[in-house]
């Protein structure tokens, strides 16, 4: 499939632009995918110390509260151990392989069908908005459960000792419909997201890359900003996930909920009721801060892949 995505790339080679049909070389193209997606992955755990699961809690505990990303950080390291930032980052490792190779295939190959038919083989901003959208699907529905269990063990005061403990104990208290209870707002909040991600990257790539060449320096700016606008714009969703997710009781009981909050309308009413307008922005800093190294890593690694996987492709073409 990322013979689809390698397809779509241009690269100079030898002095000279060639394009490379994806039908062909299938296999050589897949291997690359581990990798990829071990790029993202990497992107994200360097950033994951700094995820606003805490401070998007919307009724912290006296000892949970930070004014700052770093004052978090630093104090949740001091207070809880280096390793506590990353607990629960195995299980979303654990689905990312998955997810991303769904997500990175369906993506290219939508793109290049769509901007065939709108754009005529041309950039359409709409292709690479639907086709983002549509692989997001996939993505969220491996994700989804995964982000529940890491979000959980990030708490303050968390009871899960480990992932497994933890996903025994939603199961059995809450039924597996709990891995899921957000899903409906995850794509809410990720469909725009991607959108909004996508388009921007293109964007920034048609204003300092025109010519689409292999550009690290281009494409690790274009990853940031598009990650920055796109997490910006989406964290009053995202603190509605991290709410549905996490179940936060002592915000629920001080709005006088019982049992389980479902819903994205509903978390809106209670995120609004807890904090005001400035409750949708809870953690917007450490969101930007997350998604910039993150994205900007990513969009290096697969798109060096790309470059690698065509080059090799029109090297051994050119020596039979």
């Amino acid at each position: 499939l990322l013979a689809q995505a390698v397809g779509g790339c241009r690269a100079r080679v030898a002095g000279r632009e060639d394009g490379v049909k994806g039908g062909s070389g299938g296999h050589s193209h897949q291997l690359g995918l581990p990798w990829v997606t071990a790029g993202e992955r990497g992107g994200l755990c360097l950033s994951r110390p700094l995820r606003g699961t805490r401070m998007q809690s919307l009724q912290p505990d006296p000892k949970a509260q930070y004014r700052s990303v770093y004052e978090a950080l630093k104090k949740i390291v001091l207070t809880e151990g280096f390793w506590r930032p990353l607990r629960g980052i195995n299980v979303t490792m654990l689905g990312a392989g998955p997810a991303h190779a769904m997500y990175f295939a369906c993506y290219e190959k939508m793109k290049k069908s769509l901007s065939d038919t709108i754009q005529h083989g041309g950039n359409s901003h709409l292709a690479n908005g639907i086709a983002g959208s549509v692989a997001t699907l996939l993505h969220d529905a491996v994700m989804n459960p995964a982000e529940v269990v890491k979000q959980r063990m990030q708490m303050f005061n968390s009871p899960y000792k480990s992932v497994l403990a933890c996903v025994r104990t939603v199961r059995k208290t809450e039924g597996f419909s709990a891995f899921y209870r957000s899903y409906t707002t995850q794509l809410t909040m990720n469909v725009p997201f991607q959108a909004i991600h996508f388009i921007t990257y293109e964007f920034m790539q048609e204003q300092i890359n025109p010519h689409r060449d292999y550009n690290p320096r281009s494409h690790i700016v274009s990853g940031a900003v598009a990650g920055a606008v796109a997490a910006a714009a989406t964290t009053p969703l995202d603190v509605c996930k991290t709410l549905l997710n996490t179940q936060e009781n002592v915000a629920l009981s001080s709005v006088n909920i019982s049992g389980h909050l479902s819903g994205m309308v509903n978390a809106f009413k209670t995120v609004y009721q807890l904090g005001g307008i400035s409750g949708y922005f809870r953690g917007v800093q450490a969101r930007v801060i997350y998604q910039m190294p993150s994205t900007a890593i990513a969009w290096s690694v697969y798109e060096f892949f790309k470059y690698f996987l065509t080059k090799h492709k029109l090297e051994k073409r050119t020596s039979l």
